[in-house]
């Protein structure tokens, strides 16, 4: 009986498919000094900027050090727009985004910031 149970396992392991980071959303690192009320995504270049990806935290906003998963996010090179929370404003260039890999940004990394 034992032998059988056990044969059933190795059998299953076989049968069932592995999570893959590429199955997995793309996630951001928030590691800015600041609590991020508002971030979006435009193909690199343009300024088609989509959804505002904090709608997919609990609370609306990524805090320091905290991750965010992003969704309807294709593998690709993006700009971003943020807005923290003291309402300034500012953009970050030629972010590589993929699915199931963390990107992350810093307060070195945004450009063109204003309030």
């Amino acid at each position: 009986m034992r032998h059988a149970f056990g044969l059933s396992l190795i059998a299953l392991a076989f049968v069932a498919p592995p999570t893959r980071a590429a199955d997995a959303p793309p996630r951001f690192w928030n590691l800015t000094a600041h609590t991020i009320i508002d971030f979006r995504l435009a193909p690199s270049g343009t300024s088609d900027f989509g959804i505002n990806q904090c709608v997919n935290d609990k609370d609306g906003a990524v805090d320091n050090d905290e991750r965010l998963r992003l969704t309807g996010v294709a593998a690709g090179v993006y700009d971003a727009r943020i807005v923290d929370k003291s309402g300034r404003v500012c953009h970050a260039r030629k972010l590589s985004v993929a699915p199931g890999q963390i990107f992350s940004l810093e307060e070195r990394d945004l450009v063109d910031c204003d309030k």
